[in-house]
């Protein structure tokens, strides 16, 4: 419905949407809240840079550009279709996924080479849907348009040493300053994560985002925490606002992705406050 709707300006559509999750319309003259601010970030931050880092292959150059080409996860190759896709040059435990990401809905786990149906899987790999360089994201997120068309990667996949699975870091980070950070565990694939908000200094806080599973445990700080604050401050230092995404095992650490429009503004929190915390880090009067 969305995608019939793409010829509906964007200012229009993202109020439409954001009435639709919230209940009211933004505030998009005197924005308070961070989900208003980032409505505004779709509309008006135009750094071709953001092209670049939303795909998931492209990325790789920027990560390499700000000197942290160490921490990429293993590629293993980059296909224009899943049938380049030659399965004897590949290990026993590998990712499928491709470059436009889906929300981290397009991803095959294979944990065993020799037990799998390639057909089955060249079957669910094409019903992902492609982009092509100058689609209109539904949700009206500026940096898509722009990117080259959905190719497939397939890659090394994390083996987590935790009880909790492998866990995700996701750094809210504010001109180039990580101030705080979903941590994700216990996650069922293909369903949902246990989810907490930390500060800078992983400190659980009692902050919440509203629909996801909660995490009733408070994990210990990572191996090498700070090593992960210095990449999360450097890769968000060319943007007002981003999510930088790493994985931490047992010290090693691994970049996963950079987000610019997290669920697409459209995060509610409890307390409702936080959305005013995030909003009061959100600079935007550089690009407003």
């Amino acid at each position: 419905m969305l995608k019939a709707l793409s010829w509906v300006p964007d200012t229009i559509m993202v109020r439409f949407q954001y009435w639709l999750k919230f209940g009211f319309f933004p505030d998009l003259k005197s924005p308070k809240r961070y989900s208003e601010k980032m409505q505004l970030y779709k509309l008006k931050y135009r750094n071709p840079v953001l092209s670049q880092c939303v795909d998931k292959y492209d990325v790789r150059d920027y990560i390499k550009g700000k000197g942290f080409g160490d921490y990429l996860v293993p590629l293993y190759g980059v296909y224009d279709k899943i049938e380049d896709v030659v399965i004897k040059d590949l290990p026993k435990q590998f990712v499928v996924k491709n470059t436009t990401g889906g929300g981290g809905m397009n991803v095959i786990i294979v944990k065993d080479v020799s037990k799998l149906n390639w057909k089955e899987i060249c079957d669910q790999v094409n019903k992902w849907p492609i982009h092509h360089k100058g689609d209109v994201d539904v949700g009206r997120e500026w940096a898509y348009t722009n990117m080259p068309r959905t190719k497939i990667l397939v890659e090394k996949l994390l083996e987590p040493l935790d009880k909790h699975g492998l866990v995700d870091y996701k750094f809210f980070c504010f001109n180039g300053r990580a101030e705080y950070l979903y941590v994700m565990s216990d996650r069922v694939f293909g369903k949902d994560a246990a989810l907490a908000i930390y500060d800078r200094n992983f400190n659980k806080t009692d902050y919440y985002e509203k629909g996801e599973r909660r995490s009733t445990d408070i994990l210990p700080r990572p191996k090498n925490y700070l090593k992960m604050l210095e990449i999360a401050d450097k890769l968000s230092e060319d943007f007002p606002q981003v999510r930088v995404d790493l994985y931490n095992i047992d010290g090693s650490i691994y970049f996963g992705e950079l987000t610019f429009y997290d669920e697409s503004g459209y995060v509610r929190f409890d307390p409702d406050s936080f959305d005013y915390v995030l909003g009061d880090l959100f600079k935007i009067d550089t690009f407003v």
